[in-house]
């Protein structure tokens, strides 16, 4: 930086202010300061930077699978935002084996993190405290355990119950749950919401209907032939989370059952132009994405200030074309 002020005639702090477009340097000092950097193919030394104002111009994403439809929206979020303080991300993927959480995450904060937003896997995060004074810490999609953070988790029991009153209010009285294991806070409380829906109802909870523990989308689409040649198999099924719907969806377009009505707990890609349409509750992943940012990059900047720890943000039906009547008189294996 002193060899590019020395170049342009100015001071080092000029060059700094020019770098980060300062609106009281002067056109004529500007172009003279760009011109020097060019010449001298100047490249600002970002670990310099960090080290001199305390803060790094990262934020670690931590989350489930990067390539799940819902993750990925709230992560291109989360980067929009960092984009917009100067800012860049790390991503990194926990997997679905708990054991590996703590020691996956340690790896990513020793990167010089600022910052760091998670949606965790393990029953345990309180190996994070004796980061917590270094940086701040936001979880999403799912509540920490042992450990006092600022958290933002969608209504998953309202939406679930939501979408199985949906269901019954459209006639069906053997709906399916399809998801993964219950040891996932999320799908816990959707289980709750399905089973308060089909008690408020006067329905009885049916073991045979409940086909949680799956692992991936695969997975989901066996479970969903397991339950449709069922002697007394459902009439609607409610996945519990998007990712498990892009298999139930194909699943049910093999068998030629698309009179079996479905609701997706969380939207997907194309989930609105297949036919038939999938109806869903929408998380609204980019605003988690955002609130969950601009939390972050309040704490960078605000570190004494007090936040509201829990943060439940609502969720909405979408229906579709999948979520549909019980016909009169239905007819395996024919189309409507």
């Amino acid at each position: 930086m002193q060899d590019v002020a020395t170049r342009a005639g100015v001071s080092a702090k000029t060059v700094s202010r020019v770098f980060n477009d300062d609106p009281h340097v002067t056109e004529e000092t500007r172009e003279r300061v760009q011109s020097a950097m060019r010449e001298l193919k100047y490249v600002p030394n970002m670990l310099a930077r960090t080290f001199r104002e305390g803060k790094s111009a990262v934020i670690g994403i931590a989350v489930p699978d990067v390539a799940d439809p819902f993750f990925a929206a709230v992560t291109k979020e989360i980067e929009l935002a960092a984009r917009e303080r100067d800012m860049a991300i790390v991503v990194t993927s926990l997997g679905d084996n708990p054991s590996l959480e703590q020691s996956i995450i340690e790896t990513t904060v020793r990167r010089q993190i600022g910052g760091l937003i998670i949606a965790p896997i393990a029953g345990d995060q309180s190996y994070l405290a004796r980061w917590q004074d270094s940086f701040p810490i936001v979880f999403i999609d799912r509540a920490p355990n042992k450990l006092a953070a600022d958290y933002f988790v969608e209504d998953d029991f309202g939406g679930a119950f939501e979408a199985t009153q949906h269901l019954i209010a459209h006639g069906h009285r053997r709906i399916a749950i399809v998801g993964d294991s219950t040891e996932v806070p999320t799908t816990r409380l959707r289980l709750e919401g399905y089973l308060a829906a089909l008690e408020e109802a006067g329905l009885a909870r049916s073991e045979e209907l409940v086909a949680l523990g799956s692992r991936d989308a695969d997975a989901a689409a066996q479970v969903c032939k397991t339950l449709l040649a069922l002697p007394d198999a459902p009439t609607a099924i409610f996945s519990s989370n998007a990712r498990f719907s892009t298999g139930v969806f194909p699943a049910l377009q093999a068998l030629n059952r698309t009179d079996i009505a479905l609701i997706s707990f969380g939207d997907f890609p194309m989930a609105d132009v297949l036919t038939p349409s999938v109806s869903v509750i929408d998380q609204d992943p980019r605003h988690i994405g955002r609130v969950a940012a601009e939390r972050i990059l309040a704490r960078i900047d605000s570190p004494g200030r007090k936040f509201r720890r829990k943060n439940v943000l609502p969720v909405a039906l979408i229906e579709r074309q999948s979520c549909r009547s019980v016909p009169a008189m239905p007819v395996p294996g024919a189309r409507p």
